[in-house]
Protein backbone atom coordinates (compact mmCIF):
# COMPACT_ATOMS: atom_id res chain seq x y z
CA UNK A 1 0.00 0.00 0.00
CA UNK A 2 2.56 2.44 0.89
CA UNK A 3 4.37 1.72 -2.28
CA UNK A 4 1.49 2.41 -4.36
CA UNK A 5 0.62 5.32 -2.23
CA UNK A 6 3.84 7.30 -2.62
CA UNK A 7 3.81 7.96 -6.48
CA UNK A 8 0.15 9.83 -6.03
CA UNK A 9 1.97 12.45 -3.41
CA UNK A 10 4.33 14.05 -6.15
CA UNK A 11 1.91 14.19 -8.69
CA UNK A 12 -0.54 15.80 -6.44
CA UNK A 13 1.88 18.41 -5.29
CA UNK A 14 2.42 19.05 -9.08
CA UNK A 15 -0.93 19.68 -9.79
CA UNK A 16 -1.39 22.02 -6.77
CA UNK A 17 1.36 23.89 -8.42
CA UNK A 18 0.28 23.92 -11.84
CA UNK A 19 -2.22 26.75 -11.18
CA UNK A 20 -2.93 29.30 -8.93
CA UNK A 21 -6.31 30.83 -7.20
CA UNK A 22 -6.62 34.48 -8.66
CA UNK A 23 -7.35 35.77 -5.73
CA UNK A 24 -4.22 34.97 -4.45
CA UNK A 25 -1.89 35.14 -7.87
CA UNK A 26 -3.41 39.27 -8.74
CA UNK A 27 -1.81 40.52 -4.85
CA UNK A 28 1.21 38.38 -5.39
CA UNK A 29 1.75 39.68 -8.94
CA UNK A 30 1.02 43.31 -7.81
CA UNK A 31 3.83 42.55 -4.76
CA UNK A 32 6.31 41.70 -7.04
CA UNK A 33 5.96 44.56 -9.34
CA UNK A 34 6.14 47.16 -6.33
CA UNK A 35 9.52 45.58 -5.27
CA UNK A 36 10.99 45.21 -8.69
CA UNK A 37 9.55 48.07 -10.69
CA UNK A 38 11.90 50.26 -8.45
CA UNK A 39 14.86 49.00 -9.22
CA UNK A 40 14.09 48.73 -12.88
CA UNK A 41 13.12 52.06 -12.69
CA UNK A 42 16.84 52.80 -11.77
CA UNK A 43 18.54 50.98 -14.53
CA UNK A 44 16.39 52.73 -16.72
CA UNK A 45 16.98 55.66 -15.59
CA UNK A 46 20.85 55.59 -15.18
CA UNK A 47 23.29 57.58 -17.02
CA UNK A 48 25.21 55.03 -18.92
CA UNK A 49 26.98 56.81 -21.18
CA UNK A 50 28.62 58.94 -18.50
CA UNK A 51 28.97 56.21 -15.87
CA UNK A 52 32.51 55.64 -15.83
CA UNK A 53 32.93 59.66 -15.44
CA UNK A 54 30.80 59.92 -12.50
CA UNK A 55 32.34 56.33 -11.34
CA UNK A 56 35.86 57.43 -11.60
CA UNK A 57 35.41 60.82 -9.53
CA UNK A 58 37.93 61.31 -6.49
CA UNK A 59 34.73 62.27 -4.11
CA UNK A 60 33.44 58.60 -5.67
CA UNK A 61 36.42 56.66 -5.15
CA UNK A 62 37.00 58.32 -1.97
CA UNK A 63 33.80 57.40 -0.16
CA UNK A 64 33.86 53.68 -1.84
CA UNK A 65 37.41 53.44 -0.13
CA UNK A 66 36.14 54.59 3.13
CA UNK A 67 32.52 52.32 2.88
CA UNK A 68 34.86 49.38 2.06
CA UNK A 69 37.50 49.95 4.83
CA UNK A 70 34.37 50.60 7.60
CA UNK A 71 31.99 47.77 6.43
CA UNK A 72 35.18 45.68 6.56
CA UNK A 73 36.22 46.93 10.34
CA UNK A 74 32.43 46.55 11.72
CA UNK A 75 32.68 43.33 10.19
CA UNK A 76 35.75 42.01 12.21
CA UNK A 77 34.34 43.88 15.73
CA UNK A 78 31.07 41.98 15.03
CA UNK A 79 33.14 38.55 14.50
CA UNK A 80 35.20 39.52 17.37
CA UNK A 81 32.25 40.30 20.23
CA UNK A 82 28.87 38.44 18.23
CA UNK A 83 30.73 35.21 17.75
CA UNK A 84 31.02 34.68 21.23
CA UNK A 85 27.51 36.34 22.40
CA UNK A 86 25.86 33.96 19.82
CA UNK A 87 27.62 30.89 21.46
CA UNK A 88 26.04 32.25 25.15
CA UNK A 89 22.43 33.03 24.04
CA UNK A 90 22.81 29.49 22.36
CA UNK A 91 24.92 27.04 24.49
CA UNK A 92 24.87 28.73 27.95
CA UNK A 93 21.33 29.28 30.62
CA UNK A 94 21.82 31.90 32.68
CA UNK A 95 18.93 34.60 34.05
CA UNK A 96 17.41 36.96 31.61
CA UNK A 97 18.45 35.25 28.24
CA UNK A 98 15.49 36.43 26.35
CA UNK A 99 15.90 39.85 27.70
CA UNK A 100 19.73 40.04 26.62
CA UNK A 101 18.72 38.16 23.36
CA UNK A 102 15.50 40.65 22.65
CA UNK A 103 18.15 43.65 23.74
CA UNK A 104 20.89 42.05 20.57
CA UNK A 105 18.47 42.11 18.21
CA UNK A 106 16.70 45.49 19.05
CA UNK A 107 18.71 47.00 16.42
CA UNK A 108 17.08 45.14 13.72
CA UNK A 109 14.00 47.20 14.01
CA UNK A 110 15.17 50.23 15.77
CA UNK A 111 14.91 53.40 13.26
CA UNK A 112 18.94 53.82 12.76
CA UNK A 113 18.42 57.35 13.51
CA UNK A 114 17.55 56.57 17.46
CA UNK A 115 20.00 53.90 16.97
CA UNK A 116 22.92 57.14 16.50
CA UNK A 117 21.22 59.19 18.85
CA UNK A 118 21.50 56.44 21.89
CA UNK A 119 25.37 56.35 20.14
CA UNK A 120 25.59 60.10 20.98
CA UNK A 121 24.54 60.01 24.43
CA UNK A 122 26.67 57.00 25.24
CA UNK A 123 29.83 57.21 23.35
CA UNK A 124 29.76 60.97 22.80
CA UNK A 125 32.12 63.64 24.49
CA UNK A 126 29.38 64.09 27.46
CA UNK A 127 28.25 60.34 26.81
CA UNK A 128 27.89 58.37 29.55
CA UNK A 129 30.88 56.31 28.12
CA UNK A 130 32.23 59.11 26.04
CA UNK A 131 33.09 61.65 29.01
CA UNK A 132 35.48 58.61 30.51
CA UNK A 133 36.41 57.65 27.40
CA UNK A 134 37.77 61.69 26.37
CA UNK A 135 39.15 62.31 29.73
CA UNK A 136 41.21 59.32 30.74
CA UNK A 137 42.41 58.19 27.33
CA UNK A 138 41.66 61.20 25.01
CA UNK A 139 39.52 59.57 22.51
CA UNK A 140 36.49 60.79 20.99
CA UNK A 141 34.49 58.37 18.39
CA UNK A 142 31.73 61.04 17.26
CA UNK A 143 32.51 62.62 13.98
CA UNK A 144 35.52 60.38 13.31
CA UNK A 145 36.37 57.53 10.83
CA UNK A 146 36.37 55.39 13.84
CA UNK A 147 32.57 56.66 14.88
CA UNK A 148 31.55 55.12 11.60
CA UNK A 149 32.76 51.42 12.16
CA UNK A 150 30.97 51.88 15.56
CA UNK A 151 27.90 53.22 14.26
CA UNK A 152 28.22 50.44 11.55
CA UNK A 153 28.84 47.95 14.30
CA UNK A 154 26.17 48.38 16.39
CA UNK A 155 23.33 48.21 13.78
CA UNK A 156 25.10 45.72 11.73
CA UNK A 157 26.05 43.05 14.27
CA UNK A 158 22.26 41.43 15.24
CA UNK A 159 22.49 40.07 11.52
CA UNK A 160 26.03 38.03 12.58
CA UNK A 161 24.29 37.22 16.11
CA UNK A 162 20.82 35.53 14.71
CA UNK A 163 22.64 33.70 11.94
CA UNK A 164 25.54 31.97 14.12
CA UNK A 165 23.43 31.50 17.22
CA UNK A 166 20.45 29.33 14.69
CA UNK A 167 23.46 27.51 13.36
CA UNK A 168 24.51 26.98 16.83
CA UNK A 169 21.24 25.45 17.87
CA UNK A 170 21.04 23.30 15.08
CA UNK A 171 24.39 21.94 15.33
CA UNK A 172 24.52 18.32 17.53
CA UNK A 173 26.02 19.64 20.64
CA UNK A 174 27.12 15.75 21.42
CA UNK A 175 30.53 16.27 19.85
CA UNK A 176 31.42 19.14 22.39
CA UNK A 177 30.65 16.74 24.64
CA UNK A 178 32.51 13.78 23.12
CA UNK A 179 35.46 16.34 23.03
CA UNK A 180 34.70 17.46 27.18
CA UNK A 181 35.04 13.64 27.58
CA UNK A 182 38.34 13.03 26.38
CA UNK A 183 39.37 16.08 28.51
CA UNK A 184 39.47 19.06 26.03
CA UNK A 185 38.02 22.31 27.91
CA UNK A 186 35.06 23.89 26.83
CA UNK A 187 37.09 26.73 25.09
CA UNK A 188 39.16 24.09 23.20
CA UNK A 189 35.57 22.42 22.20
CA UNK A 190 34.58 25.48 20.99
CA UNK A 191 37.99 26.07 19.15
CA UNK A 192 38.68 23.12 17.41
CA UNK A 193 34.65 21.41 17.26
CA UNK A 194 32.46 24.10 17.54
CA UNK A 195 34.00 26.75 15.37
CA UNK A 196 34.61 24.61 12.35
CA UNK A 197 31.39 22.65 12.86
CA UNK A 198 29.57 26.58 12.42
CA UNK A 199 32.27 28.01 9.74
CA UNK A 200 29.48 28.08 6.93
CA UNK A 201 26.54 30.13 9.39
CA UNK A 202 29.48 32.40 10.81
CA UNK A 203 30.70 33.02 6.98
CA UNK A 204 26.58 33.68 5.88
CA UNK A 205 26.25 35.49 9.07
CA UNK A 206 29.89 37.52 8.42
CA UNK A 207 28.55 38.68 4.54
CA UNK A 208 25.11 39.95 5.82
CA UNK A 209 26.82 41.87 8.43
CA UNK A 210 29.08 43.27 6.18
CA UNK A 211 26.38 44.05 3.40
CA UNK A 212 24.51 45.90 6.08
CA UNK A 213 27.48 47.75 7.29
CA UNK A 214 27.76 48.78 3.82
CA UNK A 215 24.23 50.13 3.10
CA UNK A 216 24.37 51.70 6.65
CA UNK A 217 22.44 55.90 6.44
CA UNK A 218 20.81 56.74 9.78
CA UNK A 219 23.13 56.18 12.57
CA UNK A 220 26.24 57.02 10.72
CA UNK A 221 25.41 60.30 9.88
CA UNK A 222 24.16 61.05 13.35
CA UNK A 223 26.85 59.75 14.98
CA UNK A 224 29.84 60.56 12.58
CA UNK A 225 28.24 63.42 10.54
CA UNK A 226 28.98 63.43 6.65
CA UNK A 227 32.36 64.49 6.07
CA UNK A 228 34.10 63.86 2.92
CA UNK A 229 37.04 61.84 2.98
CA UNK A 230 36.25 60.91 6.84
CA UNK A 231 33.10 60.08 7.60
CA UNK A 232 30.92 60.25 3.83
CA UNK A 233 30.21 56.56 2.96
CA UNK A 234 28.71 55.71 -0.04
CA UNK A 235 25.15 56.00 1.04
CA UNK A 236 26.04 59.61 2.86
CA UNK A 237 27.58 60.68 -0.86
CA UNK A 238 24.34 59.46 -2.33
CA UNK A 239 22.25 61.66 0.03
CA UNK A 240 24.39 64.21 -0.76
CA UNK A 241 24.46 63.93 -4.71
CA UNK A 242 20.79 63.44 -4.58
CA UNK A 243 20.46 67.49 -3.94
CA UNK A 244 23.09 68.36 -6.21
CA UNK A 245 23.69 66.27 -9.20
CA UNK A 246 20.76 63.24 -9.32
CA UNK A 247 22.90 61.52 -12.29
CA UNK A 248 25.69 60.29 -9.70
CA UNK A 249 23.41 59.56 -7.81
CA UNK A 250 22.01 56.80 -9.70
CA UNK A 251 25.30 55.94 -10.57
CA UNK A 252 26.33 55.48 -6.30
CA UNK A 253 23.18 53.47 -6.08
CA UNK A 254 23.88 51.09 -8.88
CA UNK A 255 27.39 50.43 -7.28
CA UNK A 256 25.38 49.50 -3.87
CA UNK A 257 22.59 47.57 -5.60
CA UNK A 258 25.17 45.62 -7.60
CA UNK A 259 26.84 44.69 -4.44
CA UNK A 260 23.44 43.91 -2.78
CA UNK A 261 23.04 41.47 -5.95
CA UNK A 262 25.95 39.82 -5.30
CA UNK A 263 25.73 39.07 -1.70
CA UNK A 264 22.14 37.39 -2.21
CA UNK A 265 23.89 35.86 -5.01
CA UNK A 266 26.76 34.37 -3.12
CA UNK A 267 24.12 33.14 -0.29
CA UNK A 268 21.13 31.57 -2.35
CA UNK A 269 22.12 27.99 -1.26
CA UNK A 270 21.69 28.72 2.12
CA UNK A 271 18.66 31.65 2.60
CA UNK A 272 17.01 30.41 -0.43
CA UNK A 273 15.74 27.34 -1.54
CA UNK A 274 14.57 26.09 -5.05
CA UNK A 275 12.08 23.67 -6.24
Amino acid sequence: MKAQDSPAVPRRRRRLSRGAPLPLLVPALIGVAFLVLPLIALLVRAPWRSMPDLLTSTEVWQALRLSLVCATAATVVSLVVGVPLAWLLARVEFPGRRLVRALVTLPLVLPPVVGGVALLMALGRNGVVGRLLDDWFGVTLPFTTAGVVVAEAFVAMPFLVISVEGTLRAADPRYEEAAATLGASRFTAFRRVTLPLVAPGIAAGAVLAWARALGEFGATITFAGNFPGRTQTMPLAVYLALQNDPEAAIALSLVLLAVSVAVLAGLRDRWMTAS
